[in-house]
């Protein structure tokens, strides 16, 4: 009884910290926002480094486009048992608006372009969407 007790504060209090950290004044993203989804497909050969495109890469997009929000996904697993996952990563660049996406994209698409190699070889895909809920 009294280490369910235990895990049961336990799971509460962590509960009550992740509430707290979720209610800051942090950015949000809200209705209408611009997603602009990078997909990096997996497949035999293909290389990814986590480490570098946390560290460095989207602090450098994040820079450049003058982001407020913008989130990473690692890949895992495929949808089914013994699956592949289908992507390696995946990240989400977050804008007011889709000129926001253009502007700072024309001013930093080489710079952009000549940092995929020190993390990937894969080509990304690319998809651009609004937020609807």
């Amino acid at each position: 009884m009294k280490t369910k007790t235990i895990l049961l504060l336990l799971f509460f209090g962590l509960s009550l910290s992740c509430l707290q950290a979720q209610t800051k004044d942090a950015p949000k993203v809200k209705k209408g926002m611009i997603k602009v989804t990078v997909l990096y497909p997996n497949g035999e050969g293909k290389t990814f480094d986590m480490d570098y495109y946390t560290k460095n890469h989207m602090p450098l997009m994040a820079k450049f486009f003058n982001l407020k929000i913008y989130a990473i996904d690692k890949g895992l697993a495929g949808g089914a048992p013994n699956v592949p996952v289908p992507f390696l990563a995946i990240g989400y660049l977050y804008f007011d608006k889709l000129s926001d996406y253009e502007k700072a994209l024309a001013l930093h698409a080489e710079e952009i372009k000549a940092d995929f190699p020190k993390y990937t070889n894969i080509t990304p895909l690319i998809q651009i969407s609004e937020v609807i809920q």
